[in-house]
């Protein structure tokens, strides 16, 4: 491994979505270069409308140190996975599938440096598991950011059981310098927050599902009583319903009865009632 500057002149982000333009934007006001490669034309604009917009933010609260246009002046979009060719880190940020996970990983590792790191944004899945799919397994690791972005000030840095020291130390710093905390955990399902995360989400589930409580009565319930920044409920409607239960699905896999995702779960998503995304979830954002 060679010396690293607190955070890589290059990174690149697959996948610019939400979550994918939120890592984008956290690299980008700091100082790095970034790619976001998409899958086609369409997303990649996608993309470039996200980022723009959350630079043109970070500007009106103060959050940065130069012009949006010198920011921005660092940052493209592509369809091509050439583009991560001089990334000296590249950060996975494609749905929270496994197969499709493994071969996007494959895909970029394929166009990287030896020297450079590769980075999985999965909430859940085994990091251990996809470096076992990895050329340069010691090079990876989870890099666990949470949504939104810009707001968080938190980063769990997953490892893996092939994750070198150098990569474990050198993460620590480029969380350091993003301006947010460290959280370090060794992998396992669900690391520690999505696992204590979804916990409590389920459980509020139950409740309602059974007539104990509203929504907003729960939700109050951790925000007054236990100083959550929202409840578990609300926090379930920003993180897309669907996301929840595709990691529900895998702790009770891998976990046990405890975490089996409730039926109004199962049918809002059958319903289409995702959360924020798509007005509706356990509120109504409509509006």
């Amino acid at each position: 491994m060679t010396a690293v500057p607190p955070l890589p002149h290059v990174v690149g982000v697959l996948g610019g979505g939400r979550m994918g333009a939120g890592i984008a934007h956290a690299f980008l006001i700091k100082g790095s270069t970034v790619i976001v490669v998409e899958r086609d034309a369409d997303a990649a604009a996608g993309a470039q409308d996200r980022v723009a917009d959350a630079v043109a933010k970070s500007a009106e609260r103060g959050a940065l140190t130069e012009s949006p246009e010198q920011a921005l002046s660092r940052f493209s979009t592509s369809t091509d996975y050439d583009s991560f060719v001089h990334c000296g880190l590249v950060v996975e940020a494609v749905p929270e599938d496994f197969d499709l996970k493994v071969a996007a990983l494959k895909a970029v590792e394929e166009h990287l440096s030896a020297y450079a790191y590769l980075a999985s944004n999965t909430s859940s899945l085994s990091v251990t598991a996809l470096a076992g799919e990895l050329a340069r397994p010691a090079n990876f690791l989870g890099l666990h950011f949470f949504n939104p972005v810009p707001a968080s000030t938190l980063i769990e840095v997953v490892l893996a059981k092939q994750t070198s020291p150098e990569l474990a130390d050198v993460a620590r710093m480029w969380v350091e310098a993003l301006g947010k905390t460290a959280v370090v955990v060794s992998d396992a399902p669900g690391f520690a927050s999505s696992r204590l995360g979804v916990a409590i989400a389920l459980e509020a589930m139950r409740m309602v599902e059974e007539g104990i409580a509203s929504p907003e009565d729960i939700d109050a319930a951790m925000v007054l009583g236990y100083k959550h920044p929202t409840g578990p409920l609300k926090t379930t409607d920003i993180v897309g319903l669907d996301v929840r239960l595709g990691i529900a699905e895998y702790l009770h896999s891998t976990l046990g009865e405890r975490f089996a995702p409730p039926q109004i779960l199962r049918d809002k998503v059958a319903r289409g009632e995702l959360g924020r995304k798509t007005g509706k979830g356990f509120f109504d954002w409509k509006d």
